[in-house]
């Protein structure tokens, strides 16, 4: 058996599809074309209906039956995909679904050509598996390599946990506490690296605005070992399910099936997933009409990327584009400059709030005035949405919770300026030296011409 830190070096057994126990070998492939695509075109999944497609076939198939069943309900799966294709072409999970039903046809000796069916509703999801006591060691508890803290060598220090969260109009901080609001309208991707995989959707939340939020999320975990086989969880508004999209509540049916859950805080409000395989617990929350995203990771796993992977376009890891943020300091500004000369409205679309209420409002969950309290404000200027408030509240509150580190649970605009400057400090010198090299390499050639 391989050693636990073997785990972020060894590629694991998976895809991208949703069912199936192999990647395709061409499944980087497909990701490098998929990121390429979705930073070319951002919106093009605003309209997927992948979901319904991927419900309609686990309906269908809930139930074992002969051969020539599953085989006609998959052909019905394949049929409804490909409808969605105009529309889901930067969809993760589209993605997966496509690749995952080549896996099963495969696997099941199914032919492309033949009947098919519509599928029969499912009457209820499968009960939930029982919960776990503490220091429980019964076979759902796993092998160790399950667990990523007990599967660590002994005298080694304890794992580095990092944070990344996604909310409102959307602002986003990053897993090195860089704090920024950005607009990423579409489909962007949070997270990719050897264990999972995040995306969400945003959409703009007035006409008009610059301002955006996330109506979709969507969360691959790739199967690994005898722990856990490949789930999707997906969410969408007013859709906020307590299982992942086959149903089920845990990994599946291997040893350590129980060390990725999904856990139901608030019907349709709040949920939980917790992969203690890899030591990761994801919040997922709809507040008003939109999402928000929370995650709890160790840096090992943070950094665990797919061997020539381009990890630029993952907002989590490296913030949004420069072309997609905004600098809320200066709408603040105009806001705060248009109440001064008397206006309630203006160029600035208040919506509603002037500055000074926006604040007021903002103060009751936020008193300190930290960038979650400035972003809250940004949000109700920019859209006038009184739960953009909570979602502030909220974001702040998992912080709490998932942050490893009490003194970084508030980030304040100085913060933001040191670390904009920084990255703008390195920008200058990157240019410095390719200047540098340049004028060298000119030189040289001079030389070598005279």
């Amino acid at each position: 058996m391989q050693s636990p830190r073997e785990r972020s070096e060894v590629r694991p057994r998976a895809g991208w599809m949703v069912m199936g126990k192999r990647g395709r070998p061409s499944a980087l492939e497909v990701c490098r074309v998929l990121v390429v695509f979705l930073s070319l075109f951002p919106s093009v999944s605003l309209q997927c209906k992948i979901l319904k497609c991927n419900s309609e076939f686990w309906a269908s198939t809930s139930n074992s039956g002969p051969e020539e069943e599953f085989c006609t309900a998959l052909r019905a799966y394949n049929s409804c995909v490909r409808r969605t294709a105009r529309t889901c072409r930067g969809d993760l999970a589209y993605h997966s679904a496509q690749h995952g039903i080549e896996d099963l046809m495969s696997q099941h000796n199914c032919s492309k050509e033949g009947p098919t069916s519509q599928p029969r509703a499912r009457t209820s999801l499968p009960p939930p598996p029982p919960p776990l006591l503490p220091g429980s060691q019964e076979r759902s508890d796993g092998p160790e390599v399950c667990h990523y803290e007990r599967s660590l060598p002994r005298n080694t220090s304890p794992p580095n946990y990092t944070h990344c969260g996604f909310f409102g109009d959307p602002h986003l901080r990053t897993f090195g506490d860089d704090f920024q609001t950005c607009k990423v309208e579409g489909a962007w991707p949070l997270i990719h690296n050897k264990y999972l995989s995040v995306q969400v959707t945003n959409t703009p939340v007035v006409p008009g605005s610059l301002a955006t939020a996330t109506s979709k999320l969507t969360i691959i975990f790739k199967n690994f070992q005898e722990c856990v086989d490949q789930k999707m969880y997906h969410a969408e508004t007013d859709e906020l399910p307590a299982a992942f999209a086959d149903g089920s509540k845990n990994g599946g049916d291997r040893h350590g099936a129980n060390t990725l859950r999904v856990v139901e805080k608030v019907p349709g409000q709040h949920v939980e997933i917790q992969a203690r395989y890899i030591g990761t617990t994801i919040v997922v929350r709809q507040v008003g009409r939109y999402l928000t995203f929370a995650v709890r990771m160790p840096e090992e796993v943070v950094n665990s990327v797919e061997e020539g992977d381009n990890q630029d376009l993952y907002l989590c890891l490296h913030g949004c584009p420069a072309n997609q943020r905004i600098d809320f300091r200066n709408f603040r500004a105009r806001a705060a400059e248009a109440q001064s000369a008397g206006r309630t409205r203006s160029s600035t679309g208040t919506h509603g709030f002037t500055y000074q209420s926006a604040k007021a409002k903002c103060k009751e969950r936020l008193p300190v005035e930290d960038l979650y309290f400035q972003s809250c404000v940004f949000d109700l200027l920019s859209s006038g949405d009184i739960n953009f408030t909570m979602a502030a509240y909220y974001a702040f509150e998992d912080v709490k919770m998932l942050h490893s580190n009490s003194n970084r649970y508030h980030i304040f605009e100085k913060d933001a300026f040191m670390s904009n400057a920084a990255q703008r400090g390195k920008d200058l010198l990157s240019l410095f030296l390719i200047n540098l090299l340049a004028v060298l390499l000119w030189t040289e050639c001079c030389t070598v011409h005279l």
